[in-house]
């Protein structure tokens, strides 16, 4: 599988952090192309919005990371993924039970 760059990321001081289980029946490769729909049609739309990426630990694990210009914009864009048909999509993914997330701010 090839990876974009992440270019835009380098000057992020906001992240979503969040972590979850796919639904059993789920597949990784439809998360995957869920994810680029995204994307492109919600978050490279949003204001201070920088990047986003998902990562896999070995135990089924998922972590999903979106980088923005603050914590605040960073919890604006999530705001509105209960309102969003292509976030929508992408959380029905996700095991409701399994789902942690957080936001944070870059000190360094």
């Amino acid at each position: 599988m090839r990876l974009k760059p992440l270019n835009n990321i380098a000057g992020f001081s906001g992240m979503e952090f969040g972590t979850f289980r796919l639904k059993e029946d789920m597949s990784e490769h439809e998360l995957v192309k869920t994810s680029k729909m995204l994307d492109q049609e919600f978050l490279c739309k949003e204001d201070g919005f920088l990047g986003h990426v998902i990562l896999k630990g070995e135990d089924g694990l998922y972590i999903d990371l979106a980088f923005a210009t603050t914590q605040e914009k960073a919890e604006q864009i999530c705001a509105k993924w209960m309102s969003n048909e292509f976030a929508l999509k992408y959380l029905e993914f996700f095991d409701p039970e399994s789902v942690k997330i957080s936001f944070w701010t870059r000190i360094k």
